[in-house]
């Protein structure tokens, strides 16, 4: 059997990797990477490589050949994620791969977040491709929320649009767990999967975590999406990936990016990663 995992050069797709390589044989992983220097680090570790890229669509039906099951890690193209994402998933239909499962975001079929559109129109090409498949519909990283920590001790706040909305975020180690659980494991075929956190958090709760993990005072300032997404753009972000997280934050708000199904511990077999537990 012959596993290949897309973006593997990304954060999500190393760690991926990283634990399907002790749930399966490392020599039946092959990782799709764009650059020599991430080939030479997989080749360092035993790990085979192909090289594929999304805008290219004849290097993915070479990459694919004889691959029996593919994780399609999405890309981070926003704009350009459909058109790639539908390469991708014909090329492994061409090469003969048996399954597929895909990277998607909570509740993408319904979901009125800017980022879900891309991902149900992937999740609709895949139903209609007549591969195997597996949704795995991520949550929020929290990474995304920790990425600004050391700005919110030195000012003494955290910014957002999401008023008292609950964020279920797990860590893309947990993410990344259940893709590896998922793609080497049988039982998923068909099965779309809402993953998130055991426990959500408002950001006011996680304010008070880094609080009280850091011993300095932080506090959440909540903002209109529109002065959150203006605040975005004056801090280095560009317009239209500004626009995009401070819908995200304003759809948070409404419940969103909530889910409490405990769906991605269940796969994992322990539970997420807390706040706390990150933050220390």
């Amino acid at each position: 059997m012959k596993y290949l995992v897309t973006g593997a050069s990304g954060q999500l797709g190393q760690k991926v990797i990283a634990h399907l390589a002790t749930l399966v044989p490392s020599g039946d992983i092959v990782a799709l990477v764009r650059s020599e220097q991430a080939a030479a680090d997989y080749a360092a570790k035993g790990i085979e490589t192909r090289f594929g890229d999304y805008d290219t669509p004849e290097t993915l039906a070479s990459a694919f050949a004889g691959i029996d099951r593919v994780l399609l890690i999405s890309g981070s193209a926003i704009g350009q994620r459909v058109a790639q994402h539908t390469a991708a998933i014909a090329a492994a239909k061409a090469a003969g791969v048996g399954y597929l499962a895909y990277t998607s975001i909570l509740r993408a079929d319904t979901s009125p977040m800017m980022l879900a559109a891309e991902h149900k129109a992937t999740e609709d090409a895949l139903k209609a491709s007549g591969l195997s498949y597996t949704i795995l519909r991520n949550g929020w990283y929290l990474e995304n929320t920790l990425m600004t920590l050391d700005q919110d001790l030195a000012l003494g706040q955290h910014f957002g649009a999401t008023a008292d909305g609950k964020l279920s975020s797990a860590t893309r180690q947990d993410y990344a767990e259940a893709a590896a659980v998922v793609l080497s494991g049988q039982g998923h075929d068909g099965k779309t999967y809402e993953l998130a956190s055991d426990t959500g958090f408002t950001l006011t709760d996680y304010a008070a975590a880094v609080t009280a993990a850091k011993c300095q005072p932080v506090a959440f300032v909540d903002m209109p999406q529109d002065a959150f997404a203006a605040a975005l753009v004056g801090a280095g972000l560009p317009e239209g990936f500004a626009t995009v997280l401070a819908d995200s934050d304003a759809q948070a708000a409404k419940g969103w990016l909530f889910d409490d199904s405990k769906t991605l511990s269940r796969l994992i077999g322990r539970p997420t990663t807390s706040l706390a537990a990150a933050l220390a």
